[in-house]
């Protein structure tokens, strides 16, 4: 399960303190439960829980990406799952979902100019809320201009990650491929 370290009140006496937990949360491991953290779908206010999402496909893929309108993320990552698609909907995938650091204004012109239709549901995570809580992300400040996404692929079943791809550099776009994780269903 992941584990997340909140502040405790620590009593002193008549008075009380916070103590906070310098610790990260730890990375998403295979028989952990999807996280529940609002995402947006289409707009700023249609948020979703991303537990419910999973919950309701009993096989599911969910990709990360760096960024909308990225070339790798544009011209290879999410075309491989659109391409895909009739195959893995074969191997009983009921859900492919891809997540992004963006707004939800932006996954929604991203989904309409890649033409996603029912393929592949396309969720923003506008502060990072989400990939922090998997501990998938990265500081991308230099080059995108605030943290990001690494690149990753999670087979989920029943709202539990059952399968986990990331790519060793964050950006790369070799083992999340959908040709890669077709291989393990």
């Amino acid at each position: 399960m992941l584990r997340t370290f909140l502040p405790q009140v620590i009593k002193v006496g008549p008075l009380q303190a916070r103590a906070f937990h310098a610790t990260s949360v730890s990375r998403v491991a295979v028989g952990d439960l999807i996280p529940n953290v609002k995402l947006q779908e289409d707009s700023p206010s249609h948020e979703v829980s991303s537990r419910d999402i999973f919950k309701r496909h009993k096989r599911a893929i969910l990709i990360g990406v760096p960024g909308a309108f990225t070339p790798g993320c544009s011209k290879t990552h999410v075309p491989s799952y659109l391409t895909a698609y009739p195959e893995l909907k074969q191997k009983g995938v009921e859900l492919v979902a891809c997540v992004s650091v963006n707004d939800a204004f932006v996954m929604k012109a991203w989904a309409e100019s890649l033409g996603t239709g029912d393929k592949v549901k396309l969720l923003a995570d506008p502060k990072a809320e989400f990939v922090k809580s998997l501990d998938l992300s990265f500081d991308a400040t230099g080059v995108l201009g605030s943290v990001r996404s690494k690149r990753f692929a999670l087979l989920i079943e029943d709202a539990v990650v059952k399968k986990i791809y990331v790519e060793p550099d964050n950006t790369g776009i070799t083992c999340t491929l959908a040709q890669t994780v077709l291989k393990d269903l």
